[in-house]
C-alpha cells in the first residue's frame, strides 16, 4: 500500500510579525548589552525569548459568541480590564536585579490597589498583589456552589462541612477570573475547582484516599468527563456507576455544565488536561506505595501533570469567549501554560508546607524532597524551593511577553491576561486563605 504524501508544513509567522517581533526583541538585546544586564541563566537571569516558528498568526480570528446564560440579579459585574491593562504587564517581563534589559517594554510599573488582607505573603516570593475580590460576587458564587454540593451531588456528609467553607472556594474562583461576564461563567470553573479537589481528597489523600487501586478509580472517574461508548448491554452499567460516589458525581455534574457553555474544543482540552492530571496522581501514588522520594526533577516532573493546568486553560471559557483550537495548542502557548501551571503549584507547596507536615505520614512536596535528596536543612530546602518558583514566574511572564508581541491576536493577548490573573488569583488566595495555611517560621 503506498505511503500517503504527507501535507506541506504549515507557514510561519507572516514576514512583517517576523519583522515586528524581531525589531522588539533585537531592541530587548541591545538594551541589555548597554546597561549590562545578565542575559544568561544563573543568579537569576534569564535568556532572552526567541520568537515562535510557526505560530499561525494572521488575521484576527473572528470570536465566539459567548455561552448563553442569563445575568445574576443584583450581583454587580466585574469590568473587564482596560484594554492592554494586563498586556503591559506581561510585556514589562520579568522584574528584580539584572533583569531591566530582558523587559519588552521597561517603564515605571504603578502599584496595583490592594484591600486589607489576611495573611501574609511568602518573603521573597514573587508575586503580583490584586485587589480583594468583589464580595458581591463571592457571596453569590459561594452560596450556589454550596447549593450544588449539597443538593445537587451530595458531595459531603455533614461533618466536612466547616472545611468547605473554610476551602472558601467563592473567594478562589473569583479572584482568578476578574473577567468573567456573570456568575453563571464563574460556576463553570467553580463547580470542576470543587470536584477535582473532591476526588484528590477521596480517592488520594486526606477524606479515604489510598494509593492502592488509584489507578482503577481515576479511571472509572475520568470516564463521567470522557463518556464511555460501548456495547449497548453494558451501557447502563456504566451510567449508573457514575453515581457511586461522591467524586464521580461531581465530575459528571461538573462537566455536564461545562460541555452546554464550552465549545467542543475547549471541551476536549480540559479532558486532556485533567489526564495529565490523573497521570501526575498516579506518578506520586506509586512513589507513596514505594516509600520512595524521587529525585528533585523527578518531582518537577510530576507536578507538571499534578498541577493546576486545568483551571487556567479554561479561561477562555470562563470568560465568554474562544480561543482557538490551532492557536492553543501551539507549542510556545502550550509552553507558557505550563509554566504558568507548575509556578502555582509550587506556592501550593509552600504555603500548605506545615499544613502537611502536621499531617500523618510523609507528605512529599518541593521543600520536602529537596531536603531529603540534597541534603538541606528544612530552611534551606524551603528557601531553594522559593527560588524556583521565582525562576519559573519569570520565565512564564518572559515567555508570554514574546508571545504577546509575536502573535498581537486579540484572543491570544486577552488570553494570556486571563492566565495571568489566574496566576495572582491562585497566590493571593493561599495567602489569604489562613483557615487552610500558615507559614512556617524560617524569618
Amino acid at each position: 500500500m503506498p505511503v500517503p504524501e504527507l501535507p506541506p508544513p504549515r507557514s510561519s509567522l507572516p514576514e512583517a510579525l517576523t519583522r515586528f517581533g524581531a525589531t522588539v526583541l533585537g531592541a530587548a538585546a541591545a538594551r541589555a548589552h548597554e546597561t549590562g544586564a545578565a542575559v544568561g541563566t544563573s543568579s537569576g537571569a534569564h535568556t532572552l525569548p526567541t520568537l515562535p516558528a510557526g505560530l499561525p498568526c494572521g488575521p484576527s480570528p473572528t470570536a465566539l459568541p459567548p455561552p448563553t446564560v442569563l445575568p445574576v440579579t443584583g450581583v454587580p459585574a466585574v469590568g473587564a480590564p482596560g484594554p492592554g491593562a494586563g498586556l503591559e504587564r506581561l510585556l514589562r517581563g520579568p522584574h528584580g536585579l539584572g533583569t531591566a534589559g530582558l523587559r519588552l517594554n521597561p517603564r515605571e510599573e504603578p502599584p496595583a490597589p490592594v484591600a486589607a488582607e489576611k495573611g501574609r505573603p511568602i518573603p521573597g516570593l514573587y508575586h503580583h498583589p490584586v485587589p480583594e475580590p468583589d464580595p458581591g460576587r463571592v457571596n453569590e458564587v459561594s452560596r450556589r456552589i454550596k447549593a450544588w454540593a449539597l443538593d445537587e451531588v451530595s458531595l459531603y456528609p455533614e461533618e466536612w462541612e466547616e472545611q468547605f467553607d473554610g476551602f472558601s472556594v467563592g473567594r478562589y474562583m473569583v479572584g482568578c477570573h476578574p473577567d468573567a461576564p456573570t456568575v453563571d461563567h464563574l460556576m463553570l470553573a467553580t463547580r470542576l475547582m470543587v470536584a477535582e479537589n473532591a476526588v484528590d481528597d477521596c480517592y488520594c489523600e486526606d477524606h479515604g484516599g489510598s494509593p492502592i487501586g488509584l489507578g482503577e478509580r481515576l479511571l472509572l472517574a475520568h470516564t463521567a468527563l470522557d463518556p464511555l461508548y460501548t456495547a449497548r448491554e453494558y451501557q447502563p452499567d456504566w451510567a449508573a456507576s457514575l453515581h457511586a460516589d461522591a467524586p464521580r458525581r461531581a465530575y459528571r455534574s461538573a462537566m455536564d455544565y461545562f460541555v452546554r457553555a464550552a465549545g467542543p474544543s475547549q471541551a476536549d482540552r480540559l479532558r486532556h488536561d485533567m489526564a495529565r492530571l490523573h497521570l501526575g496522581y498516579l506518578a506520586e501514588a506509586a512513589w507513596a506505595q514505594q516509600d520512595q522520594v524521587p529525585e528533585v526533577w523527578e518531582y518537577l516532573a510530576m507536578r507538571q501533570f499534578n498541577n493546576f493546568r486545568p483551571c487556567p486553560t479554561i479561561t477562555d471559557t470562563v470568560g465568554g469567549y474562544e480561543l482557538p483550537a490551532e492557536l492553543h495548542a501551539q507549542p510556545d502557548l502550550q509552553k507558557v501554560i505550563a509554566l504558568a501551571s507548575n509556578a502555582t503549584t509550587i506556592v501550593n507547596d509552600l504555603y500548605s508546607y506545615t499544613k502537611e507536615l502536621d499531617a500523618p505520614g510523609r507528605h512529599l512536596n518541593l521543600p520536602v524532597v529537596i531536603a531529603e535528596r540534597e541534603g538541606l536543612s528544612d530552611k534551606d530546602a524551603y528557601l531553594k524551593s522559593v527560588e524556583i518558583h521565582n525562576e519559573l514566574m519569570h520565565d512564564f511572564e518572559t515567555e508570554a511577553a514574546a508571545l504577546a508581541a509575536a502573535c498581537p491576536v486579540p484572543s491570544v493577548g486577552r488570553f494570556l491576561r486571563g492566565v495571568a490573573a489566574w496566576v495572582d488569583g491562585n497566590h493571593h488566595w493561599h495567602q489569604s486563605n489562613t483557615y487552610r495555611y500558615s507559614l512556617p517560621d524560617f524569618w
